[in-house]
């Protein structure tokens, strides 16, 4: 069992456990958009926050606003983990964008559907974890309610994976995203380091059913209810930015958390090699007019490799993210990772084969996956809500990388800001 009886009782008394957000309000739009991505962010960033109509959309746009507007409180801030409890509330979102909208996304019930309506699936509404346990208050207590059924209730695969579904032991690529960032997260804010562990350990498992091992790239779902085996573009942007997240856990979580400073190193070596993985796949797959194959490996005339914009996008996002957790792998002017995601941020901005711009006018982000159908052969052009988001991930992640000095802005120039870490 990893919640300990301290941790229940203090999640209950949720006040204890709100941390006091220093200087939480909105940030001026020029700190917010200070670089050009060659297309208009501000109108992508509106939709993304329009479109999504499901739990784990809710929850990706939830992450995606704050990694957004308010970086610093976002496991990829300075520290995110300030030191001690605080009794200032933020159940109202406090002025933080990211947590305004999880407060009136969320809908607290019992587990699985503990923080919103997940239609059968166990990961889903955990997308919405961080953002409760920000909240504090009875979202506080909804998400431990959460933790503890994904790791104490939640059906498990012969490995002790934790199941995306609830009906049958079934493992989604999509998952990692969901609830191990949730599960880490919660733990460091806790002090428990066993949940901590518990969330690499997901990440770990799941690699180990889903992993192609020729292609080193995740197979999409492997289970009897929803089987595909196919190398969904997606599902690896799903798993690589959650273990991205994780690996921001893991880095940030101060040292009265991690136990053994030795565990951290391996697993920070570790998480990241997997993360590797994933990348170094997609790149050496064949692309479509600069963006990845909704199939990564498909370049048959069968209608699903068409190029999409969805886990493209996503795992742009998580090359930049790695650039500055670990520069030495990922990072430099003239890493071959940064070239690429470069390239993808480029491909966005411009036109497809047709002459059509991949962004239009209203800001919808062309072409993506269905994202309720991923087998669907016809391209999403009315707007994915996870794509968009997953757009607004991307120049997120671009902006703090050119701020890290490891990235360029549009004009190749260097824009260090040492003050923002």
């Amino acid at each position: 069992m990893y919640l300990s009886i301290a941790n229940f009782l203090a999640a209950s008394a949720s006040v204890f456990f709100v941390f006091v957000l220093v200087n939480a309000h909105t940030p001026e739009p020029d700190t917010i958009f200070p670089f050009n991505p060659g297309f208009n962010i501000q109108k992508v960033s509106s939709q993304a926050s329009i479109l999504p109509s499901h739990s784990w959309e809710y929850g990706t746009a939830s992450e995606a606003l704050l990694e957004l507007y308010n970086r610093s409180l976002s496991v990829f801030g300075c520290n995110p983990f300030p030191p001690g409890p605080g009794p200032e509330s933020l159940a109202s979102g406090g002025g933080v964008p990211g947590l305004e909208y999880a407060s009136q996304k969320i809908v607290i019930g019992d587990p699985p559907n503990g923080l919103a309506d997940g239609d059968g699936a166990v990961g889903d509404p955990a997308s919405l974890g961080v953002s409760a346990v920000m909240l504090g208050l009875e979202y506080a207590d909804a998400a431990r309610r959460e933790v503890e059924y994904l790791v104490e209730g939640a059906p498990r695969w012969e490995n002790g994976a934790i199941s995306h579904r609830v009906e049958a032991p079934e493992l989604w690529a999509d998952f990692v995203y969901m609830a191990p960032p949730f599960i880490a997260y919660y733990g460091v804010v806790h002090s428990d380091f066993g949940l901590l562990q518990e969330a690499v350990r997901q990440c770990g498992l799941y690699r180990e059913v889903l992993r192609d091992r020729k292609r080193n790239v995740w197979e999409h779902i492997v289970g009897p209810t929803h089987p595909d085996p196919g190398l969904w573009s997606t599902g690896n942007a799903w798993a690589a930015a959650g273990m991205t997240r994780v690996l921001a856990t893991v880095v940030k979580a101060p040292h009265q958390v991690v136990s053994s400073e030795d565990w951290r190193e391996d697993t920070v070596g570790q998480v990241s090699s997997w993360i590797k993985e994933i990348v170094d796949g997609a790149m050496e797959s064949p692309m479509d007019g600069g963006l990845l194959r909704n199939y990564l490996n498909d370049t048959d005339d069968d209608g699903h490799g068409y190029g999409e914009i969805s886990g493209t996008s996503l795992l742009g996002a998580v090359v930049y993210r790695m650039a500055v957790l670990q520069p030495r792998v990922f990072g430099g002017k003239s890493s071959r990772y940064i070239r690429w995601a470069d390239g993808i941020r480029k491909t966005l901005g411009g036109r497809d084969d047709e002459g059509k711009p991949h962004v239009t006018e209203a800001g919808i982000v062309t072409p993506a996956v269905n994202p309720l159908d991923w087998g669907d052969t016809v391209p999403f052009t009315s707007g994915s809500p996870e794509g968009q988001n997953f757009v607004v991930l991307l120049y997120a992640a671009w902006r703090d990388c050119v701020w890290s000095g490891q990235c360029t802005d549009s004009e190749g120039h260097t824009q260090a800001d040492t003050d923002r870490c």
